[in-house]
């Protein structure tokens, strides 16, 4: 009798650590085959309900990159003295979704024509920049801002295409504040007249 349970004890201690091993492995191959992109556009609380919800994206954090401050605040960057942008860092599964689309997600959902800021926020801290992490994504923002630009003739794009600095998270209130403060978040959308700049821009 001690015999059999001293087995099956054993038998217990063995699948836990082959499900432990082949949890962590399958953790190991989301995190190895996921890549990021960084994209700000305005508001990063708009940016983040944008993305967070697309079939293949991992994870979404709101931020701020491109500037000269360590551990920038929002108050700091917000007051424009630290030379960051507010930015979404989003996590995805390149196998799921492509990094072609999510230029198409970006560009649909800012002001390519505002050189001040983006809709009511203005500001170098609220403009519109493609932050690339590596050659292949630069060539892929160009390309993408070239077609842009293509279909708008006669109005500039004056969207920026910049290498990604040094990333800090924002606060944590901040992220997914869209979820967080539901009514707050839509009412700071539509009376930023964001929607409507959209419709007229992009039809």
């Amino acid at each position: 009798m001690i015999k059999r349970i001293l087995l099956n004890y054993i038998y217990v201690v063995l699948i836990n650590c082959f499900l432990g091993v082949s949890n962590a492995g399958a953790e190991n191959s989301m995190a190895n085959k996921s890549e990021e992109a960084i994209f700000a556009g305005g508001c990063f609380w708009c940016m983040e309900a944008v993305f967070e919800p697309l079939p293949g994206i991992i994870k979404t954090i709101s931020g701020y990159t491109g500037g000269h401050t360590e551990n920038p605040t929002y108050k700091e960057v917000s007051n424009g003295k630290t030379g960051h942008s507010e930015v979404v860092k989003i996590t995805y599964d390149p196998s799921k979704i492509s990094y072609e689309t999510l230029l198409e997600v970006f560009w649909r959902n800012i002001d390519p024509f505002d050189n001040n800021g983006q809709f009511c926020d203005k500001g170098d801290q609220y403009k519109a920049t493609l932050f690339y992490t590596n050659t292949k994504q630069k060539q892929l923002a160009e390309a993408s801002k070239v077609a842009i630009q293509e279909k708008f003739m006669g109005k500039p794009i004056v969207t920026a295409i910049k290498g990604s600095g040094k990333f800090f998270p924002a606060e944590d209130y901040h992220q997914d504040y869209y979820l967080k403060n539901p009514y707050i978040y839509k009412f700071y959308r539509f009376t930023c007249g964001r929607d409507r700049r959209l419709s007229k821009v992009w039809g």
